[in-house]
C-alpha cells in the first residue's frame, strides 16, 4: 500500500490527547510518561496520518501484561524488541503505540530529542520534510529506503541535541532536572 504525507493538521494534538485519555486510564500510575511522538507530533511538518505515542513504564518484564487490555482499545502487538513493544491500530492503521522501559533500551530518549529539537530548529524541520517527500517518492510504500533514507539525518539531529548512546530514561530525566536547577538557581 503507498504512502502520503499529508501537510500538517491541527487535529493531530487533539487526536493525541484523547488516545492519551485513554491510555492514562489503561496504564494508571504504570505510566511514567505519556508522549506524542513522530512527525504528527511536530507542528508545521508534514507526516503520514498516523499518531505516534510513546508511554514509558518502569520495567520491560511488565510490557506484555499491557497486550490483552490493549485489545480491547482496539491494539494489536505488532512486534516487540530490547527496546519496546510495538503496536498498531485501525484499519488503516490510525495509531502507533511504542510501550518503552525506564530500565531498558533508548527509543523513549532519541524520539524526545529527536522531536524537540525539530520543534525549536524551523530551518531543520523544513530539511527534514523536504527529506521525507523525497524519499516517498522513491519508495511509496513508505516502508524500505523510506526509512533507511532517513537515518543519516536523525542521527546528524540526535547528534545536535546531545544525544547520549544507550542513555536510559532515568539518566536523561536526572540531567534534565539538573538543566532545570542550573537555570532556576540565581546564584549561577
Amino acid at each position: 500500500m503507498n504512502q502520503k504525507n499529508i501537510p500538517y493538521q491541527a487535529i493531530w494534538p487533539q487526536k493525541f490527547h484523547a488516545e492519551k485519555e485513554l491510555l492514562q486510564k489503561l496504564f494508571g500510575d504504570k505510566a511514567l510518561s505519556i508522549e506524542h511522538i513522530g512527525s504528527t507530533a511536530i507542528p508545521g511538518l508534514s507526516s503520514k496520518d498516523i499518531i505516534d505515542i510513546a508511554v514509558m513504564i518502569d520495567n520491560h518484564e511488565d510490557a506484555g501484561l499491557f497486550t490483552e487490555p490493549l485489545k480491547q482499545l482496539g491494539y494489536t502487538l505488532h512486534s516487540s524488541s530490547t527496546e519496546r513493544h510495538f503496536y498498531i491500530k485501525g484499519d488503516p492503521v490510525k495509531y502507533h503505540l511504542s510501550i518503552t522501559y525506564a530500565n531498558r533500551g533508548g527509543f523513549w530518549v532519541r524520539q524526545i530529542l529527536f522531536r524537540d529539537y525539530l520543534r525549536s530548529h524551523g530551518d531543520l524541520k523544513k530539511e527534514y520534510g523536504d527529506l521525507k517527500k523525497f524519499l516517498l517518492k522513491n519508495d511509496p510504500t513508505g516502508v524500505n529506503s523510506y526509512f533507511s533514507g532517513k537515518d543519516n539525518f536523525v542521527n546528524e539531529i540526535l547528534k545536535l541535541a546531545n544525544w547520549k548512546k544507550n542513555q536510559l530514561y532515568s539518566e536523561y530525566i536526572s540531567e534534565k532536572l539538573k538543566k532545570s536547577e542550573m537555570l532556576s538557581d540565581p546564584k549561577l
